[in-house]
């Protein structure tokens, strides 16, 4: 079980207290609900910042770091990604602002979408320039990142920015299924996926909304492994 890697986001880019009022919004909110499920087991927490004035989705690191600063206090051990989302900041450097976090606040990880999708409704935009910029900002501040692949195109842009070394091994793949424009959650396409995951790669299974269940169950067949 050493090897089991159980990443939790507690928020999210889209949920809002409109949508289910279990959804951690505010800062103490979020550390609150990233703290106890560490105490079951979670070792990676996939945060999403939010503005504490409107609830929107925010990129600013001095929400990041009360958010870090809140989890380390009591969890030292846990593994910390910021999130990277494209999704409503296209600036490079609004983008890139939690990367910039020093000494106990800077996040271990950082997500790294590897190439521009559609979701029902709004598009992440992620340039070439964009994920090379955003990668080796990580590379120099030896911030890991947490490569997010939607389909199998996606990995093997991995392995391009591997062999331009921007990104170094053990790589870490979140890949995500179910939504409408990319790989669907089944068996079939994770396997695929996962048997093109470079050598040296650690990999967790995502689902989009409710196919978020099918990439938990059944727990023998979807776990965390390297290759």
């Amino acid at each position: 079980m050493e090897n089991l890697i159980i990443n939790f986001t507690p928020t999210g880019m889209i949920p809002t207290k409109e949508m289910t009022p279990y959804v951690p919004i505010s800062v103490s909110e979020i550390v609150e609900n990233t703290l106890e499920v560490s105490e079951i087991g979670i070792t990676l927490v996939h945060l999403h910042a939010r503005n504490p004035i409107n609830g929107k989705p925010t990129y600013k690191r001095e929400i990041y770091a009360q958010i870090i600063e809140g989890i380390r206090k009591h969890d030292p051990e846990l593994v910390i990604c910021v999130s990277l989302s494209g999704r409503d900041f296209p600036e490079f450097e609004k983008r890139a602002d939690p990367l910039f976090l020093e000494n106990s606040l800077k996040p271990d990880m950082g997500s790294l979408t590897l190439s521009s999708l559609n979701f029902n409704a709004t598009a992440s935009a992620n340039s070439p320039d964009m994920i090379q910029g955003l990668a080796k900002i990580m590379l120099e501040k030896g911030i890991v990142p947490e490569l997010e692949a939607f389909d199998i195109g996606m990995i093997n842009y991995a392995k391009y920015l591997a062999k331009k070394g921007l990104i170094k091994p053990p790589y870490y793949f979140n890949l995500i299924l179910g939504n409408i424009a990319c790989a669907q959650a089944n068996l079939l396409n994770a396997g695929i996926m996962i048997n093109d995951l470079p050598d040296n790669s650690y990999w967790s299974l995502a689902g989009i909304g409710n196919s978020q269940l099918k990439m938990n169950y059944p727990k023998d067949t979807y776990h965390c492994t390297s290759k």
